[in-house]
């Protein structure tokens, strides 16, 4: 099964996870310093809150499609590319505490990511050159990375 995912900016990690929690009816599936997830079922959604103090609290971050397999990020990425739409392979990576297999659309207002998730990762991102949604907290522990908005997610 696919879902949506929302990937959002907020100020208050904490607040925004008592928020989707109670909306939801569900606790996030990953929880992370600066980072959380939600694996929601009804609707099919997930829901990433990234903690991000530059970036106006509930503002989008970036949007994506989570698939099940490489197969599926493989045919999605020559459907859009025949379709014409500019597209950045980026392949295994390790991104927002996993490792995944994605791709990105660039969009006229937001990128859009196509992935999968191989396997969970103990760390956000692989390397600095690999900046994937680096939070506050990541930032002001690896003075080297850029903030999430300055950034793509997962």
């Amino acid at each position: 099964m696919s879902r949506l995912q929302l990937a959002l900016n907020v100020t208050d990690l904490e607040a925004a996870i008592e928020h989707y929690s109670r909306l939801f009816g569900t606790t996030p599936a990953k929880l992370k310093p600066g980072y959380a997830n939600f694996a929601i079922a009804n609707p099919p959604l997930k829901l990433v809150l990234l903690q991000n103090h530059d970036a106006e609290p509930g503002s989008i971050n970036h949007l994506g499609v989570e698939v099940e397999s490489t197969d599926e990020v493989a045919s999605e990425l020559a459907r859009v590319h025949a379709a014409g739409l500019k597209t950045s392979a980026e392949g295994e990576t390790t991104c927002c505490y996993a490792l995944q297999d994605k791709f990105w659309v660039d969009g006229s207002l937001h990128d859009f990511e196509i992935y999968t998730v191989l396997a969970p990762a103990e760390v956000m991102h692989e390397s600095a050159a690999g900046v994937c949604c680096a939070t506050d907290e990541a930032v002001s522990n690896s003075p080297e990375l850029e903030p999430a908005a300055a950034g793509r997610c997962c």
